[in-house]
């Protein structure tokens, strides 16, 4: 499953694109409208994203659960080594201490990245503050080319922006479409 990044320039515009992807058979699931007009997409019923995809909650939470996990794993080494607690420790004092590091780094870095831009798409910061409307399609392998010959044959003006071959991956890039490479 890919995910494709169209860039919109009007709010009518986003919602014919809207309407023709549900005729095509794309599912409100499949399809987030990213934009500075929050209120226009909820009056025109118009299906926008959520944390997960504008936040870096996932990213960073993950980030944060590996450095917990990597400082749990040498601080149960160091009180394996040092005995504060006596020759005697139980090995689940071991994983007690992984799990807790492990989620506090989790926690940590998910109240971390609630704060900040999703990485993917803090390259059309600038497009989303000019009051461009930035639409995310998921599309299944064969659902691919329906979508990408109905949008340039019906929607000229919606520039295909990038390509994001693993979505669920929240530290792979984005490819961004060169202008050239879009037109074509």
């Amino acid at each position: 499953m890919k995910c494709f990044y169209y860039l919109a320039p009007t709010l009518k515009s986003t919602q014919e694109i809207s309407e023709d992807l549900h005729n095509v058979g794309v599912l409100d699931w499949f399809l987030h409208i990213i934009a500075k007009d929050e209120a226009g997409l909820k009056r025109e019923q118009l299906h926008s994203s959520n944390y997960l995809e504008t936040t870096d909650i996932i990213r960073d939470g993950l980030i944060g659960a590996n450095l917990g996990f990597i400082i749990a794993v040498l601080a149960a080494g160091a009180i394996f080594m040092l005995e504060p607690f006596g020759p005697q420790t139980p090995k689940v004092i071991y994983f007690f201490i992984v799990v807790v590091f492990t989620l506090f780094g989790a926690w940590v870095g998910g109240l971390t990245g609630i704060d900040k831009e999703n990485k993917k798409l803090r390259r059309f910061h600038d497009d989303i503050e000019a009051g461009k409307y930035l639409i995310l399609i998921y599309a299944r392998k064969e659902m691919e080319d329906k979508i990408r010959g109905m949008m340039k044959a019906e929607h000229p003006e919606a520039r295909l922006a990038a390509i994001d071959r693993q979505f669920m991956n929240p530290f792979s890039g984005v490819r961004r479409r060169r202008r050239r490479q879009a037109e074509s």
